[in-house]
């Protein structure tokens, strides 16, 4: 699957991930002098939002896609320049050792499948008594239109695109994920698993939301335009029926943890 997304498009369709990211932003506790690591800082919405709260402090913003990091550096440069720094970087191979006070995170994490390499990245990049604080999808994440995209790339005119189709995403529970943060050295940790749905007012809003975000990974194996709009015109007509219409069954997996001192 492609890296890269329509970053443009993300920042103005990400409502629900903005969203959900301040209200876990207010979790992390900040004195406002510290170095925090944004892993997955896409357009640099939530970013902000952190380095307002860091009036002497950096931030490290890190995504694997230099189309998000492109539109962030426009979005935040002219307001944060001296304190923030913008690297392309993987999260599972976090590009510090035992210098950053706190890590942050959201909508991200479901991305990488090795969440125990992952945490053991996170481990090393904290300082001793550093803070993890994160969230993302996790549990039954989206399983009514995972479904329906399982079912539609196994019909006759989109199965050839998908042979050699992998999974994108990793929706773990709270207790396997207590237990691989356990297992990387965190202490102090705390999991949970909440329903978040979203509901979109119209077709369109809903096409443009699922085609820029969760439908991504399967039309990147579409080549072919009359494909791709296909697909989403027929997720999008199987949504107009649910009860209510256009919702997605967004389900949260709240991350805190420490590094132990």
């Amino acid at each position: 699957m492609s890296r890269e997304w329509n970053a443009e498009t993300y920042h103005h369709v990400s409502n629900p991930q903005f969203d959900w990211g301040t209200v876990v932003l207010d979790r992390l506790p900040l004195r406002g002098d510290e170095l925090v690591v944004d892993v997955g800082c896409g357009t640099g919405r939530l970013t902000a939002k952190l380095l307002q709260r860091l009036p002497r402090g950096r931030v490290l913003a890190i995504d694997l896609s230099s189309n998000m990091l492109r539109v962030a550096r426009d979005y935040l440069k002219p307001s944060y320049d001296a304190r923030i720094r913008l690297a392309m970087a993987d999260a599972t191979a976090m590009p510090l050792s035992s210098h950053a006070d706190a890590i942050f995170s959201t909508a991200t994490f479901h991305w990488v499948l090795d969440h125990p390499r992952l945490f053991r990245s996170l481990h090393r990049a904290l300082k001793p008594g550093g803070q993890l604080i994160a969230q993302c999808g996790g549990g039954a994440n989206l399983a009514r239109i995972r479904r329906r995209l399982d079912r539609l790339r196994h019909q006759p005119e989109f199965a050839g695109s998908f042979e050699t189709w992998r999974e994108p995403w990793e929706f773990a529970d709270a207790e396997t994920t207590a237990a691989r943060l356990a297992e990387a050295g965190f202490d102090h940790i705390r999991t949970s698993v909440e329903p978040s749905p979203v509901m979109f007012r119209s077709a369109d809003e809903y096409s443009a939301f699922v085609t820029n975000v969760i439908c991504r990974p399967y039309l990147a194996c579409l080549h072919e335009p009359e494909l791709r709009d296909t697909l989403i015109a027929r997720i999008t007509a199987l949504a107009a029926r649910d009860t209510p219409p256009f919702e997605l069954d967004y389900w949260r997996l709240n991350i805190e943890a420490q590094r132990p001192r």
